[in-house]
Order: structure tokens, then sequence, then C-alpha cells
């Protein structure tokens, strides 16, 4: 897959394409569903195949206080645009410039000009454009008068339910991994650096990772306990962990943290970047009357995933 990073008033050389265009964040199975359209439409046509995206959100730059609830990070959402097997990955950056384009101007400016799309897949809610005020039957018009031919992609359904980044996000809030994952295709995951804790977890037998959360803009799933696979660095092969996120009630905690204790490991690794796949929600998040009880439940809640990760049915 070749990734092409450029602003708008960049000129390009690239030749005639297939394309689709959103955020795409998460890379879900209803992205993965219209970007294999793209990738056979393009196939019969004998064109490259292109997902258009952004650097940012685009809320990010129209609402200043805009607190993103990520799925991906940029990184990560090109990693998973490479394995849909896709030719090529078109990377705007999103300014206040791009934001005041209305469909048509960036239809022409950006995609015909620039991009030399020929056929525009569009996503079944993606709208686009200043305000979005605009719909699909305009694209449609604009694209017949520039000559780029503008189809809608159908909505992919799992179980009944349409997916979306939405739906996946509403999943995550609720602790509802199972079916957040299921929606994805593949386990959320959580990438930050390792940053100095309260260390009270250490005193009690289980030294825990604290992840700062807040420099990715990554959404944290529901406070509780859960079975996760801890990636360090570039490694790809995960370690069992138990992640517990929430304010710490037993000790009086207000601030939410994300800590996760990685089963048979003592490393320093702090300052290291580490990457949380959530496997499984274990149990909700629980003020106990002492420590004792506490670390009693630890226990039971480790014994529980060190079984799940045994059990070679998960396929983890």
């Amino acid at each position: 897959m070749n990734t092409v990073f450029f602003d708008q008033d960049h000129i390009s050389n690239i030749g005639p394409c297939v394309a689709t265009l959103g955020f795409f964040d998460g890379v879900h199975l209803g992205h993965r569903f219209l970007i294999e359209q793209v990738i056979n439409e393009a196939r019969i046509m004998g064109l490259p195949s292109t997902v258009i995206t952004f650097d940012r959100h685009p809320r990010e730059v129209l609402h200043q206080d805009y607190q993103p609830e990520l799925l991906t990070t940029l990184d990560s959402k090109l990693t998973l645009l490479k394995h849909t097997g896709v030719d090529r990955v078109v990377v705007l950056r999103f300014d206040e410039t791009m934001a005041q384009l209305s469909a048509k101007d960036f239809m022409t400016r950006v995609l015909r000009d620039q991009l030399n799309v020929v056929k525009l897949v569009i996503g079944y809610d993606n709208r686009f454009g200043h305000n979005q005020s605009e719909g699909f039957d305009d694209y449609v018009r604009y694209g017949r008068e520039m000559g780029m031919d503008v189809v809608h992609s159908s909505a992919f359904k799992l179980n009944g339910i349409e997916i979306s980044s939405s739906v996946v996000r509403s999943f995550l809030k609720e602790g509802e991994i199972d079916l957040a994952n299921r929606c994805l295709g593949y386990p959320y995951t959580i990438t930050g650096k390792v940053v100095d804790g309260y260390k009270i977890g250490r005193k009690m037998g289980y030294p825990t990772a604290n992840l700062d959360t807040q420099s990715s803009g990554q959404l944290v799933p529901a406070d509780g306990v859960y079975a996760t696979k801890v990636c360090i660095g570039d490694t790809e092969n995960g370690l069992p962990g138990m992640t517990d996120i929430g304010t710490r009630p037993t000790f009086g905690g207000q601030k939410r943290t994300l800590e996760t204790y990685i089963f048979n490991f003592n490393e320093n690794i702090y300052g290291r970047s580490i990457s949380l796949s959530f496997i499984k929600h274990i149990r909700k998040e629980r003020k106990f009357d002492n420590v004792t009880l506490l670390v009693e439940q630890l226990k039971k809640d480790e014994s529980i995933i060190e079984e799940l990760f045994n059990n070679k049915e998960t396929g983890i």
C-alpha cells in the first residue's frame, strides 16, 4: 500500500483512480465492506483503489473545545487500512481552509484536480463539505458536471445492527467489549505511554503500568476490570494482562485511571509506549470494605483471566 500525505496546496501527479472518502475511525467491518467495494470497482476498471482520509478529526478544527474519543490513532488507522488490500491511502491535512470548502469545491479542487478521482464510492451515511449541508443527490449532480461517477455504498449489518464508529463507541462506553470487538473485527486497542502512578498496586502484590491516554485522544472503555493483551513498544507478541479502569473507590480516589498488571513481568517500562488490546470485560469496578477483600477479588480476577488466555478456543 502506498501512503501519500499532502495539504491542499500540493499539486499531485496521481493518475486516475477509484476512491472513497471518510475519516474511517476504527476501520471497522462497515469500513472494510465499503473499501472492498472500492477495490472491486477499481479492479473492473483497471485502476488503482484509493482511500482518502484526514490527518485529524474535522471536529477538532471546527470546534476548539472538542475532546476526541477516537477508536484509532492515525498510525494505527493506517496500519489497519494497509490490511484491507487497498492500493493507496491519501491523508489530507484538514485545516480551517479545507473546512470552508463546499462539497462541490472540495470535489472539484481536491478530488478531481489533485487526486484525479474518476469514480467515487460514498459510504451510506457519509456527508462532507462546509456544514455538511448537501447530500448524496448533490454529489451525484456535481460529479456528473465534472465527469466523476458517484455511487452509493449500502450499509453493512451485523445481526441486524448497522455498523458505524458511533455504534462501536456506544458499546465501549457500556463495557460491551465482545460486541465492540465483533463490530471492529479485532480487539479494541489503546496505545499510550506508561507514566508514574500511585504505586498502590505494588504494595498489594500487583504492580501496574499506568497508561497516559490523553495524548492519543482515544476512547477509554467503561470502568471495570478487563482481560487485556499487552504489547510493549513495537513487539507483536502480546503478554496477558489484567486492566482496571476507574477511580480506585476502595482508596477514595477521584481521578479516573487506566492501570494494567502484566502477568509474570517485572521490567521497568516507565516512559515506554504500550498497546492494550481489550479481550473481555471481567467485572464492574466496585468499592471494597478493606484492602484484604480487594486483594482476594484481584486473585479471583487473575485466575479467571489466566484460564481465559490458557483456553485455546478463545483464539487469543
